[in-house]
């Protein structure tokens, strides 16, 4: 800790954690990727002699005004320029001050930046997040130091989110051409949509060389749906063409397009729109689609930029009108190379035209373009004219690799509005605003699939290396424009279930025998139908009251419970609510106390949940303070004052009342408001340092279960239970073992006596929330137990001080009791013939192998399930899911939440990828990864990643891609920020937290992460980061997001970035002082009081429209985060740098270039 942190008062840390000063976790909107469309497909060519990489034609849909596909004159690049095979130099790229071109990048206002490769050869295996280099931790006082907490503290690893939805289909805009050859002899679908990074070979000779003739002759023919504009929709730009250079060229050669007929568009989903299947384009060069398998998957090239022709001899290009390897000659009524004059916006003799969209490259290297293997990249290369290339290695263009923020903006464009749940659609991004339509499967905000298309046997799940898993937030919050499942009550009789399997009647079941009977989706078995709900079939073999009972027409609803599932055999009691205070000497203070009892009945108190329809809330309310004793509050309404009632035996706690002690609000408002005034008083002189924790849990677990009551237990505690008692903690916090093989002692609990305790609050339906405000260790790897077993939520507030961390404390707790819960909850999955559930991830406890138990569920609570096979499917049937919740509801009724999803199979591959959802796949990956770390070294779990990653990529290219050079790294469509998104996971501080984050937070962060849905995860891992410094020109809109990287910013610029848990406000050190001086009221950028975390509120337009956006985004997360701004070159500028997860970490963790390069060299050693 630095005691001279800017900011900090009497030796405060720069506030932590998850966000530097305090953070808070945000609030999800619903997952959800889009259905794949198939673009066209077709192989390229087998290289000629001496012709290397020619990349096949990627696929993808074309969007008006979108920018048309890199290497086709007029058209923006899609291929990647990419230095991945091992030995290989790294590419040129055009100098980072350049202005941006016209290539499929977004824009945001600001300048393209470009990431760099460092000069020399490229390293085999980059340095992939492994603690091998000196961990170079921002300087002292810089980071945050807790999670929540409001105090700094040494920065963690790397905090990003990866960003959802289904790739678009070509990576910023329309389907890439191939070159050379005739038309296709036939085309293939089945293959799921990919691009290509890997692009076509150069209109002119390297370096300098006059251009040569079109390589092919025939004119192209038009892009599907008319020819692309140059501009792309949504304000997308590229980098511009670098000074000194021509202009790009502008349509592809001038020729009238000419569209291929007979070949019938692509089936699409909703507006996702796409070429037809089957369908490619030719390019500039004139060459028709090859004939041959699908092409599809995104190509990067490893090797280098350029797929050219190789040279005739070492440096040396053929010239004039040659045809040389690999060199098409001229077709009639084409320009003979280096004869005429270039067309209009071509290059003049002696320079490479650039296409459009493309940076212009020394010698005429474009990115993205595949590249000879085995080139001898960085050598000096000499062209006709004796014009020599410049010596060394070529560097990487960012732009050219997937890019999260184009997928997301693509998927906003084409998959807002309505979502209809039929059987196996992929649902849009859970960044995309939707709509959804109940067609009988429940609402992916609900439960989402790794895959919808599942395989027919567990061998081929087996051989492609994706999870099959699901992501469950059953009580997930809803739009305003949705509503919540139906209640369903059939009275006495209780919901109709299959006799063998005890499946619940649902839209799949099969009506037979005139009705009287139904056939099970699950087990097959045929259940005769009670009388009371016998209905008769219309001429379609449907019931007629279909459409009158939700169970039968959609996915979600709801059945009141009967006797028969409640404890007991009797209904149960509306839960309680009990607030228990630590009233030690660290927490008188730091104000808690104080702010606690003021404002907890005006701001808390008031908005206690309750049933729709409801006046009041029925929940009850308990009060207790402690310290190293407990101290029980009599609050009955017909009291004039309270009683307390204290406990001092710990080692045999009890409850020392019943009645009064949990009472309704409306009934004691007077008697809690003078307790209320009463508590500071009454500890203001405490001198007691040391605490306990677990007699306090014990005792409001006794206090629920005698009151036969289901409820959560509010606990504000401060410091390490040290004092004699059980769950009596030592400090064993070592912040070395962190990133270790020994990092697992510190980050499993120290005992079991938590672990326990949490199991017997279950039991009884006792959640536990815990809001710590430590000023050192607390063991939250020990304690937390408790919430992780009962589904509850653990807040953290390091170094808090009421004046500066109240409002976040406040909001999160407001937050937290209104946010309607589930009590006493016990969820099932139930799964179709074939298949099961196998394993369990998230908050919970089971006690047997299928029922998940949880004490409470709230909105943004999530559990991740993992089916496997136990037979084969079969294509035509499908695959059904159905997940059952047995709960208490808020007003104390007992009720069943039922959620059906029912998935295709296939036998093909192509099928499976192409209906894969990335974003549910890194949110199961990184929740089985936290619990691998727990029993491994983090080394282990990081190699672990990297090796399915590369498993999935090395099957897609086995068995969907089209036959394509090794020098090229092929990505399906649908997973094409799988790489990115891995990555992210590797680096983040829940699973590679080094010692520059604190012991607890790690903890912290590992059981956040275990709850997280998947719009959680997806800022989580890839954070938001929006230029702030245009507010006023976007109207009332939050600018849009651009990439995570530090060459992004601008140093006049401002821009947020949060994650859902941290959100910072950098200030470039040259920002318009007149902006400083209307936001700040002060002169520069160098006179802000970093310290505050809160704006000032000014009457102007900037200020205001400010705060609206940075309130908007608070609201779209489940925890206040707290604001911290950052100057430029300021001391926690490196702690904000930490977020920008495409760059290299501080720690020597791998930046989204390395560990491409590093997944290409893994899929080529499985491949040969």
């Amino acid at each position: 800790m630095n005691p001279n942190y800017p900011g900090s008062t009497q030796g405060q840390m720069p506030p932590t954690g998850y966000g530097a000063p305090g953070m808070n976790p945000g609030q999800m909107r619903p997952p959800g990727p889009g259905p794949m469309n198939n673009p066209g497909y077709g192989a390229p060519p087998k290289p000629g002699p001496g012709q290397y990489g020619m990349p096949p034609a990627s696929n993808g849909p074309q969007y008006p005004n979108m920018g048309p596909p890199g290497n086709v004159p007029g058209k923006p690049p899609v291929s990647m320029h990419n230095n991945m095979a091992p030995g290989l130099p790294p590419q040129a790229r055009p100098s980072p001050m350049m202005p941006p071109s016209s290539s499929s990048q977004i824009s945001n206002g600001m300048n393209a930046m470009h990431i760099s490769q460092p000069r020399g050869p490229a390293p085999n295996q980059p340095n992939i997040g492994s603690p091998g280099q000196p961990r170079m931790g921002p300087p002292s006082g810089l980071p945050p130091t807790s999670q929540m907490g409001g105090m700094p503290r040494q920065p963690t690893n790397n905090m990003g989110g990866p960003m959802s939805g289904p790739p678009t289909n070509q990576f910023g805009g329309p389907p890439t051409s191939q070159y050379g050859g005739a038309p296709p002899t036939s085309q293939y679908g089945g293959v799921p949509p990919t691009s290509q990074y890997g692009g076509a070979p150069p209109t002119s000779q390297y370096g300098g060389a006059p251009p040569t003739s079109q390589y092919g002759g025939a004119p192209p023919t038009s892009q599907y749906g008319g020819a692309p504009s140059t501009t792309h929709t949504g304000g997308m730009s590229g980098p511009m063409p670098r000074q000194g250079m021509p202009p790009p060229t502008s349509s592809s050669t001038g020729m009238p397009p000419q569209s291929r007929p007979g070949f019938p568009p692509a089936p699409s989903t909703g507006a996702h729109q796409s070429p037809p299947s089957g369908m490619t384009m030719t390019d500039r060069y004139g060459q028709g689609p090859p004939s041959g398998p699908p092409s599809g998957p995104s190509m990067m090239s490893p090797s280098g930029p350029g797929s050219f022709p190789p040279p005739p001899g070492p440096g040396n290009f053929p010239q004039g009108n040659q045809a040389g390897p690999g060199q098409f000659p001229p077709q009639p009524g084409q320009t003979p190379p280096g004869q005429f004059p270039p067309q209009p916006g071509q290059a003049p003799p002696g320079q490479m035209p650039p296409q459009p969209g493309q940076p212009r490259y020394p010698g005429g290297t474009m990115p993205g373009q595949s590249f000879p293997p085995n080139y001898p990249g960085g050598q000096p290369m000499s062209g006709p004219g004796g014009m020599q290339q410049p010596a060394g290695p070529k560097k990487l263009d960012p732009d050219q690799m997937p890019s999260p923020i184009q997928v997301i903006d693509d998927d906003r464009a084409n998959r807002s509005g309505n979502f209809q749940t039929t059987k196996g659609a992929v649902p849009p991004l859970v960044t995309t605003d939707f709509v959804v339509q109940d067609q009988g499967n429940c609402n992916p905000r609900f439960m989402r699939s790794t895959l919808y298309n599942v395989p027919c046997t567990s061998d081929m799940l087996k051989s492609c290396h994706i999870p099959f898993a699901l992501s469950i937030s059953p009580f997930a919050k809803l739009p305003e424009e949705e509503y919540n499942p139906p209640i369903v009550n059939l009275g006495e009789t209780g919901p109709v279930r299959c006799k063998r399997c005890k499946a619940y009647m649902n839209p799949n079941m099969m009506f037979i025998d005139g009705g009287r009977r139904f056939q099970c989706v699950f087990c097959g078995a045929a259940t005769d139908v009670p009388a009371e709900y016998f209905a008769h079939l219309d001429h379609t073999g449907r019931r007629i009251d279909t459409y009158d009972r939700p169970e039968l027409c959609l996915g979600s609803y709801e059945f009141v419970a009967t006797k028969d599932y409640c404890k007991n055999g009797a209904l149960p009691n509306a839960p309680a609510f009990i607030f228990m205070i630590d009233v030690s000497y660290n927490s008188i203070k730091s104000g808690l106390v104080h702010l606690i009892c003021e404002r907890l009945k005006e701001d808390i108190l008031v908005n206690l949940p309750k049933e729709v329809g409801q006046e009041e809330s029925e929940v009850r309310v308990g009060f207790v303070t402690y310290a190293k004793e407990i101290h029980f509050y009599n609050v009955k309404g017909n009291l004039a004052q309270p009683q307390m009632l204290v406990v001092s035996d710990l080692n045999d706690v009890f409850v020392p009342l019943l009645d009064g002690f949990l009472v309704k609000l409306s009934e004691s408002e007077a008697v809690i408001d003078s307790l209320l005034s009463q508590i500071p008083e009454m500890f203001a002189e405490s001198r007691e340092t040391e605490t306990v924790l677990g007699p306090v849990i014990q005792a409001g677990l006794d206090a629920l279960k005698s009151a036969d009551r289901s409820g959560k237990l509010y606990i504000f505690h401060t410091s390490l239970p040290i004092a004699e008692a059980p769950g009596k903690l030592k400090n064993r916090d070592d912040r070395k073992l962190l990133g270790t093989e020994k990092e697992k002692t510190i980050l499993t609990p120290q005992n079991n006596f938590y672990t326990k305790l949490g199991q017997d609050c279950v039991g009884v339906g006792c959640s536990v929330d815990l809001f710590l405000f430590p000023n050192a260790y607390v063991d939250v790897a020990t304690i937390s137990e408790v919430c992780r077993l009962t589904g509850g939520n653990l807040y953290k507030y390091s170094y808090f001080q009421a004046d500066l961390d109240g409002e976040r404390f406040l909001e999160d707790l407001k937050y937290n009791v209104m946010n309607q819960s589930a009590f006493d909850a016990i969820l099932r999955v139930r799964a179709s013939t074939g298949i099961r559930a196998v394993d369990f991830l998230g908050n919970f406890y089971m006690s047997n192998t299928t029922d998940v138990e949880m004490a409470a569920v709230d909105r943004e609570q999530s559990m991740n399930v993992e089916i496997k096979h136990d037979d084969k499917l079969n294509e035509a049937d499908g695959a059904f899911i159905q997940v059952a919740v047995l709960y208490t509801s808020v007003g104390g009724q007992r009720r069943l939440r039922i959620h059906n999803l029912a998935l295709n199979c296939c036998t093909q591959m192509a099928d499976l990828f192409r209906n894969t959802e990335l974003d549910t796949l890194i949110n199961y990956m990184a929740k089985h990864a936290v619990r691998t770390s727990l029993n491994s070294n983090p080394k282990q779990v990081r190699e672990g990643i990297m090796s399915q990653v590369a498993q999935i990529l090395a099957c897609y290219r086995k068995n969907c891609s089209t036959p394509a050079p090794m020098g090229q790294l092929i990505l399906p469509e649908s997973m094409k920020l799988l790489p990115l998104y891995s990555n992210c996971v590797v680096k983040s501080d829940a699973l590679q937290g080094g010692s520059e984050i604190s012991t607890d937070d790690r903890s912290f962060l590992m059981l956040k992460l275990n709850s997280m849905d998947v719009s959680s995860t997806q800022v989580f891992f890839y954070p938001r980061l929006i230029p702030m410094h245009d507010l006023e020109s976007h109207g009332d809109r939050i600018p849009a997001a651009i990439r995570c990287s530090v060459e992004r910013l601008r140093d006049n610029g401002v821009y947020l970035l949060e994650n859902g848990l941290s959100m910072f406000l950098w200030i470039g050190h040259n920002v318009e002082p007149q902006w400083v001086q209307k936001v700040f009221s002060v002169q520069s950028a160098a006179q802000i009081d970093i310290d505050k975390c809160k704006l000032n509120d000014l009457d102007n337009p900037v200020s205001q429209k400010l705060r609206d956006a940075i309130n908007s985004i608070r609201g779209e997360r489940c925890r206040y985060m707290k604001l911290t701004i950052v100057r430029q070159r300021d001391k926690l500028e490196p702690w904000f740098n930490h977020f920008l997860v495409e760059d290299k970490g501080n720690n020597g963790s791998a930046s989204y270039v390395d560990f491409l390069r590093h997944i290409y060299g893994e899929i080529r050693n499985l491949l040969s």
